[in-house]
C-alpha cells in the first residue's frame, strides 16, 4: 500500500511540473529580434517578433518619423507631423537636370581666341586703308597665336554646349585666315584695287561675314547659350 501511496504522490508531482512548465511557456512566448531597415539604410533599432507580431521600440519610431512621443496618464501619443506643402508626394520619378549651356572656362578661352581675330583682322584691315607694309612673317605671328588659343578653347570644351561652339569658332579662323592670306597675296602682286583702295573693305563679302560671324559668336558666348548661325559656315 505505501508503494502505491508512493507511486500516486510521483504522478502527481509530474502533472504539477508539466503544468507550471505550459502555463510558463504561455507567459512567456518565444521571441525573435531582427534588424529593422527602413528605404535601404539598417538603423540602430531592433524588430521583436513575437507570436508572429512584430514590435518595435516607439522612442525608435518617433526618431524615424521626426515625431515626437509624450507619455499620459492613460495613453501615449506620438505625433508624426505632416509634409509640407512643397513637399512632392512622391519621388520615384526624379526631375532630369537643366541641360548644360557654355562652361565658364571655355567661355574665357573663347573670348581670349576672339579678342585676337579682332587685332589680326583690324591689323589686315588698316593695311588696306592706310597702305601700310605688313611682313608674312607678322601675319604668320597672328596665326599661331591664334591656334593657340584655340587649342586651349578644345582642352576646356567639356560640355555640349561646349563642344558644339568649338567648330564656330574653328570655322571663324578658317575664314579670316583664308582672307589674310589672299589679302597680303593680292598685296605682293600689287593689287591695289584690293590692298590700297580704302572703298574695298566697305565691298569685301568675306570680311563682311567674317565680321558677322565675330559678333554673333562674342554674343553667344557671352550668352553662355549655344546657338548657330549662318554666317558661321
Amino acid at each position: 500500500m505505501q508503494g502505491i501511496r508512493i507511486s500516486h504522490s510521483l504522478l502527481l508531482l509530474g502533472l504539477i511540473l508539466l503544468s507550471a512548465k505550459d502555463g510558463y511557456a504561455q507567459a512567456n512566448p518565444a521571441r525573435r529580434t531582427k534588424a529593422l531597415v527602413v528605404n535601404g539604410k539598417t538603423l540602430d533599432a531592433e524588430v521583436t517578433q513575437i507570436n508572429g507580431h512584430s514590435y518595435v521600440d516607439i522612442e525608435t519610431l518617433a526618431q524615424i518619423t521626426n515625431g515626437a512621443v509624450s507619455v499620459e496618464p492613460n495613453r501615449i501619443v506620438l505625433t508624426i507631423p505632416a509634409p509640407s506643402a512643397g513637399t512632392p508626394a512622391s519621388t520615384t520619378a526624379a526631375a532630369p537636370p537643366p541641360p548644360e549651356g557654355i562652361s565658364r572656362d571655355f567661355a574665357a578661352a573663347a573670348i581670349g581666341t576672339l579678342a585676337d581675330m579682332r587685332e589680326w583682322r583690324a591689323a589686315v584691315s588698316m593695311m588696306i586703308t592706310y597702305g601700310l607694309v605688313v611682313s608674312a612673317s607678322w601675319s604668320t605671328d597672328s596665326r599661331d597665336r591664334v591656334e593657340a588659343d584655340l587649342s586651349q578653347a578644345a582642352v576646356a570644351a567639356t560640355t555640349q554646349a561646349d563642344q558644339n561652339a568649338l567648330p564656330l569658332l574653328r570655322s571663324e579662323f578658317d575664314m579670316l585666315n583664308t582672307w589674310a592670306n589672299e589679302t597680303l597675296a593680292a598685296r605682293q602682286a600689287l593689287n591695289g584695287a584690293k590692298t590700297v583702295d580704302p572703298n574695298a573693305l566697305k565691298n569685301d563679302p568675306a570680311l563682311e561675314k567674317i565680321t558677322q560671324c565675330g559678333r554673333f559668336l562674342n554674343g553667344m558666348i557671352v550668352s553662355r547659350s549655344f546657338s548657330d548661325n549662318a554666317s558661321c559656315h
